[in-house]
């Protein structure tokens, strides 16, 4: 075992003394090359122009923010169109001479707001 042992170190000698060395037109290759991509790399690559609306639409946040959207859009239709009874009427809103409304006027039960004492 020790005798193996002693053949790998004296392997390793070898090698370590006997090292191979490159062409230096070789090296000069290598060298440009490596450069030539580096620069390469460094030079600032010109970006396509977007549009207007594919930026908008980026900004909303994609898919994900479009469709919240839409969904939002159209829930504030729905309640436009069929409000709930306790809201004033829109059309009522825009043709009524008398513009003010109380909270008693909404049919909502405001005994709760009066002082019992």
């Amino acid at each position: 075992m020790a005798d193996e042992d002693l053949k790998l170190d004296h392997l390793f000698a070898d090698a370590r003394r006997d090292r191979p060395t490159l062409a230096d037109d070789l090296v000069v290759r290598i060298q440009t090359d490596a450069e030539a991509i580096r620069l390469e790399r460094l030079a600032p690559t010109a970006r396509p122009k977007r549009g207007a609306w594919t930026r908008l639409f980026e900004t909303i946040g994609g898919w994900q923010g479009f469709g919240g959207l839409v969904a939002a859009s159209a829930a504030g239709v729905w309640i436009g169109f069929a409000a709930p009874t306790f809201l004033p009427d829109p059309a009522n809103l825009l043709t009524a001479q008398d513009t003010s409304y109380l909270v008693a006027d909404l049919g909502f039960d405001t005994s709760f707001l009066e002082n019992t004492e």
